[in-house]
């Protein structure tokens, strides 16, 4: 009997609503051995068996997480979540903190225990309570908090029988590379090789480009049937995961992206150029995601050179970072700001959305 993620794989091709790809081939078979592991049965007495789980990497918009989306809708496993990394590891710092706040009782109410100061042992009891099987989205370690509290907490989860999928945009080898004391995150690099299945994506064809050169990624002005195709490319392109907040840790400061879905952010122009935010904080933006959707653009003027100022300065930090940007505005670029201090500068941030739009910008490589 083939797989169910096979088998689901098969019909969205015969169906149209995949294009063949012969390198997502090895990762449909690796989630399908994946799939037939997780069925196998526990001894009576005793914990569940190993099963080693998938580490999938590649280029962005090589369908990574489509395919997860399809290995997470058929596997066997009712003890399984789905989650963006960094929606859990925001978890993570959550339940550590209520562990070293908490006093007996809370501990126990939310852990189950209470005894000891070290909260990384009831904590991933608590998640593998939860789930046997973890599926995250964008696997990315940027953080020192994170890199060193992930060997201890996925060493105590794998403990449990946890069983990790994962995509990632680098291999395992290229996760912190560069970062502070990164001697001490290594140990997780070979934890994650031993416990996982690791399959390259590596497909020439980037389905999230074919999909935003195929249409324009500047719809104005701001109307019914704009607000409906911009809309449309959203959810094309975010798939069937949910959107889930992102924390951007920006000189001490949490910026918060309400609606992101992995590399992929969305938000209004009021929560991004009417709020106290500087260029610090746009190119963190810039620098997680590769796409960011931005909504109801208004045309500025003198009343908001304030919020125009700040629209240049993000327009600026996601050129430099080749971030890719889709915008509903009320007015094409050239119509955007035409008087009020600044307006004659803009002409540059014009000329910048004006080759963001185009296929070549789009097409070219994004920063490392």
């Amino acid at each position: 009997m083939g797989s169910r993620i096979r088998a689901a794989y098969d019909k969205r091709l015969a169906d149209g609503r995949l294009t063949p790809d012969a390198s997502q081939v090895p990762v449909v078979e690796a989630f399908g051995r994946l799939e037939l592991d997780l069925e196998k049965k526990a001894p009576f007495f005793g914990k569940p068996p190993v099963v080693k789980g998938v580490y999938l990497w590649g280029p962005p918009g090589r369908g990574k997480s489509i395919l997860m989306d399809l290995f997470f809708a058929c596997a066997p496993e009712p003890r399984k979540t789905r989650a963006h990394f960094h929606a859990f590891m925001a978890r993570v710092h959550e339940l550590i903190g209520q562990w070293r706040k908490g006093d007996t009782k809370t501990r126990k109410a939310i852990f189950g225990q209470s005894k000891g100061d070290d909260p990384i042992q009831p904590v991933a009891e608590l998640i593998a309570s939860e789930a046997r099987l973890l599926c995250f989205d964008e696997l990315q370690v940027t953080d020192i908090a994170d890199a060193m509290i992930l060997g201890r907490l996925f060493e105590a989860l794998f403990e449990q029988r946890v069983v990790l999928a994962v995509t990632s945009n680098r291999a395992p080898d290229q996760l912190y590379l560069n970062g502070i004391n990164r001697q001490l995150f290594e140990p997780f690099i070979d934890m994650l090789e031993d416990a996982c299945e690791v399959v390259s994506v590596q497909g020439s064809r980037d389905w999230r480009l074919d999909r935003l050169m195929g249409d324009k990624v500047w719809f104005a002005p701001n109307g019914e049937t704009e607000r409906a195709a911009f809309e449309a490319l959203w959810e094309d392109l975010k798939g069937e995961q949910s959107e889930c907040p992102a924390h951007l840790q920006v000189l001490g400061r949490d910026v918060v992206i309400a609606r992101t879905d992995g590399g992929l952010a969305r938000a209004t122009f009021a929560e991004l150029c009417a709020a106290a935010l500087g260029p610090q904080d746009y190119l963190a933006i810039a620098e997680r995601f590769h796409t960011l959707f931005i909504e109801d653009v208004p045309i500025l003027g003198p009343a908001n050179h304030h919020e125009a100022r700040r629209f240049v300065t993000l327009i600026d930090a996601l050129y430099e970072e080749g971030t890719r940007l889709v915008a509903l505005a009320a007015a094409p670029p050239e119509a955007l700001y035409t008087q009020g201090v600044g307006a004659f500068e803009f002409e540059r941030t014009v000329s910048r959305l004006n080759e963001m739009a185009g296929a070549e910008w789009l097409a070219r490589e994004r920063a490392a």
